[in-house]
Order: C-alpha cells, then structure tokens, then sequence
C-alpha cells in the first residue's frame, strides 16, 4: 500500500506540477510577465461571465423561463 501512494506523489510532483513549477521560476525571473499571465485569466473570465450575462438576457428578452412559482421543484 505505501507504493501505491509514493507512486500517486511521484506523479503529482514529477508530472503533474511540472507546469506550476514554471510559473513559480517565471516569477522569479521577471514579475511583469507573472502578472501578464494573471490579468490574462482575469481577461477571460470577465469574458466569459459578460458572454454569460449576455445570453441569460436573450433567454430573458425572449420569455423563454418559466416563471411560474411553481415550475421548480425546490420552490415548493
């Protein structure tokens, strides 16, 4: 059994962390491009939520909810 768990931790800090790792040593090395990469994520969730909010709208504009009180199961 201590196999199978040293094998999981090998995979989990040789393998998998391998992309964190260079994160870490980008920051280390330049602190502009670290911050690049995080308004990047920023950028794309902000897009993703404005395209969310976009589409709850259209559904909104079209009536295409129910908003009867008793359409969801919960709500009872």
């Amino acid at each position: 059994m201590k196999e199978l768990f040293e094998a999981i931790e090998s995979l989990f800090v040789n393998v998998l962390f391998i992309p964190m790792d260079a994160l870490r040593a980008l920051e280390l090395e330049s602190w502009g491009i670290a911050n690049i990469i995080n308004w990047l994520f920023m950028l794309i969730g902000f897009v993703a939520f404005f395209y969310w909010m976009k589409e709850l709208k259209s559904f909104n504009d079209n009536n295409e909810e129910n908003r009867d009180p008793k359409a969801h199961s919960f709500l009872d």
